[in-house]
């Protein structure tokens, strides 16, 4: 139950952060706009690939969860960083999403290891090839 949860969590974040990957006209830095959208669609596939490993308990999930959990936290430092006067507006995401996202991330990857699953995928090939 705790895994479809996070999963869901996980998949509802990465959805959800799909309207945020543009930005507003005044950044002067070339490619800004480039190197943000990428950023955020690596964001993206960090927290779908997370849902998913975690909702089939796949023993990767940990891995994908502690990198989505440090895009989160460096999106969430730049956002606030270059905020200019706007600084309460890129406080708000990073306080309610990215820092609490980035926490369950580390969570789910601190979490008891998966030794179970990763053994019974082990048994289950061997027992085909038999």
């Amino acid at each position: 139950m705790r895994e479809d949860l996070v999963g869901r969590v996980l998949l509802a974040a990465g959805v959800a952060l799909v309207p945020w990957t543009t930005l507003p006209d005044p950044y002067p830095a070339q490619h800004w706009r480039v190197a943000w959208v990428g950023f955020d669609a690596l964001e993206i596939a960090g927290l779908l690939t997370s849902a998913v490993l975690v909702r089939r308990s796949d023993h990767r999930a940990p891995l994908a969860s502690i990198a989505t959990a440090v895009l989160l936290l460096v999106d969430a430092w730049f956002d606030v960083m270059t905020a200019g006067r706007d600084v309460v507006f890129s406080l708000t995401p990073a306080c309610a999403l990215e820092l609490p996202l980035a926490i369950l991330g580390a969570v789910v990857a601190l979490g008891p290891p998966r030794v179970a699953s990763v053994q019974a995928a082990v048994v289950q090939r061997v027992a085909v090839h038999v």
